[in-house]
């Protein structure tokens, strides 16, 4: 690599919503954007995050000069405890976002390995080759940064995740003076965008139209509200506290996750009510509906959450009243549409009245829409245009968009993740040969561990069920002394179906004399093979055989 020359690799977020990482080097520093995770499809079974590969960063580890994080959503976080286990280096966030941070690296004694800095909007600092400016941006977590970064090959600007709220409340808002003074000073090489929400048109609704829905919402509804959203969204919660304070309603919150950030944020100065509006459960029953609002986790329809657990009368402290109106102020994400529409119908069932995005304004995208996108470019003008943040027709559709705002066809790139593009001393650009960046699957304490053999043997047993063979053979004369047993998991119900696990013991009993003793694997081959052709032609089901043969 040429000393002027700067190269990007993104390990993650590229043809995903999700898991954004992206390295960015010289010859002798590298900067790390990101480092997120990403939410297993229903496919991964007994998955439980997906996060990137590594092994480039480790292996280059000594030039490492620091971790830059643009929020604190799980996507752009969610992933740091996996890398720090190999390394230590000093973490730039604002400071909600190394408080969120904190909490995770506490739980596995990793803090020690982060050199937590709290940067402000308009922070400059010095990594090595590049010299970073910290631009606010409105989204839907507080503490938010776009990146204005000064590197041996010109000027980047790295959006974040971003909208461009016209109306802002509290002054949260994006900073497009800071961007395009920044722009001013010298030519922007390149441009990398949030491309969520390239394919709606227009303008996200801001967060003081979703304000007003809700007052007029609470202002006509005479009984217990519950309000379900992403318990990151602390701009909601306040507007949520400061309508329930007007209405005079006393507010509860059920759930870890919201608890936690709601203590987190007042800490910080983020949250901001009165001592009196703030009260536990077992404050509720001294309050009459009218008098109460309910905050709880489960906007995604999660089993385990409270509105899941509420919904399905499986809650300990809360149930669903009659005239009960839940609001779910929160997007569904794709994936989560089965289980959120469940939800839904339960909660109907028991009673309860409730509004989401797709029939009252009461969500707003913390990602820009069109028209806000075509700001960012006209603002920026970049020579090189890169869209990040999104699947792939996402990333093609803002590549379109760039080109439509003026960036030259040739000069717009649509990366997929492992693919590195070099900006050029001289000022071009040069695709690099990709590197490998498999996706690291996450069960449990195992990291990696879990393949696509793996995978595919869950999908069966998922798919069709499990069957045992169990035999006990005498290892002097070689006869049979107990069995064959035959039980079943997943596959059929034994009662009804005994008929045919009889046959199955039939054909057991046939290979295990035309097999000689003492050739076990032989054995235990030919009662696989044999049941699963038996299975296939007699039930057109192919479960996975387990023959135990033990010799005594």
């Amino acid at each position: 690599m040429d000393a002027k020359n700067v190269t990007l690799t993104p390990l993650g977020g590229m043809g995903q919503i999700g898991m954004n990482c992206m390295v960015m080097e010289t010859d002798d520093s590298m900067v790390l954007i990101d480092c997120g995770l990403m939410f297993p499809e229903d496919t991964l079974f007994g998955i439980d995050v997906v996060i990137p590969q590594f092994d480039y960063i480790i292996e280059h580890k000594d030039k490492l000069k620091g971790i830059i994080l643009t929020h604190g959503h799980e996507d752009h976080i969610g992933a740091l405890p996996w890398l720090l286990q190999h390394l230590s280096a000093p973490v730039f966030g604002s400071e909600f976002t190394l408080a969120l941070l904190e909490s995770k690296l506490l739980e596995r004694d990793l803090l020690d390995n982060a050199e937590m800095h709290v940067v402000e909007g308009h922070d400059r600092i010095a990594l090595g080759d590049f010299t970073v400016t910290f631009f606010p941006v409105c989204h839907s977590i507080v503490g938010g940064f776009g990146l204005g970064i000064e590197s041996p090959a010109g000027r980047i600007v790295h959006t974040g995740d971003f909208k461009i709220d016209r109306y802002p409340l509290n002054g949260v808002a994006t900073d497009l003076d800071g961007f395009r003074h920044f722009a001013e000073e010298g030519d922007i090489s390149l441009l990398l965008s949030d491309s969520t929400n390239v394919e709606r048109d227009g303008f996200a609704l801001t967060e003081r139209e979703i304000k007003n829905s809700l007052h007029d919402i609470m202002e006509d509804h005479e009984g217990r509200i519950l309000v379900t959203l992403f318990s990151s969204h602390i701009q909601r919660m306040q507007e949520v506290f400061e309508l329930a304070e007007k209405f005079g309603r006393k507010v509860a919150a059920n759930g870890r996750s919201l608890v936690r950030n709601i203590e987190l944020a007042r800490r910080l100065g983020y949250l901001r009510f009165k001592e009196s509006t703030y009260i536990s459960l077992d404050d509720l029953p001294a309050y009459e509906d009218s008098e109460v609002l309910l905050l709880v986790t489960g906007s995604q329809g999660e089993p385990l959450a409270s509105l899941s657990r509420i919904a399905s009368g499986e809650h300990r402290q809360l149930s669903i009243h009659e005239g009960d109106l839940v609001l779910m102020s929160s997007s569904f994400i794709p994936g989560n549409i089965l289980a959120i529409t469940k939800v839904i119908n339960n909660l109907y069932r028991l009673g309860a009245e409730v509004l989401y995005e797709r029939v009252q304004a009461i969500h707003a995208s913390g990602h820009a829409h069109v028209e806000e996108l075509k700001i960012m470019l006209e603002t920026i003008q970049p020579k090189f245009f890169v869209p990040v943040h999104g699947e792939y027709r996402h990333l093609v559709k803002h590549s379109r968009l760039a080109v439509e705002c003026g960036v030259a066809p040739e000069r717009s790139f649509v990366l997929e993740n492992g693919d590195p593009i070099t900006l050029l001393g001289e000022g071009g650009v040069r695709l690099e040969e990709a590197v490998q960046v498999n996706q690291i699957l996450v069960d449990g304490k195992g990291v990696g561990d879990v393949g696509q053999t793996v995978l595919k043997e869950r999908q069966l047993l998922g798919g069709e069920g499990m069957v045992i063979v169990t035999l006990v053979v005498d290892d002097e004369t070689g006869e049979i002394i107990v069995g064959p047993d035959i039980s079943s998991k997943g596959f059929v119900f034994e009662q009804q179906f005994s008929h045919l696990l009889e046959d199955a013991k039939c054909i057991v009993l046939d290979i295990f004399e035309n097999i000689p003793p003492g050739e076990t694997d032989r054995l235990k081959e030919r009662i696989r093979s044999s049941l699963r052709r038996f299975f296939r032609r007699v039930i057109e089901r192919d479960p996975v055989v387990v023959p135990l043969v033990m010799s005594v």
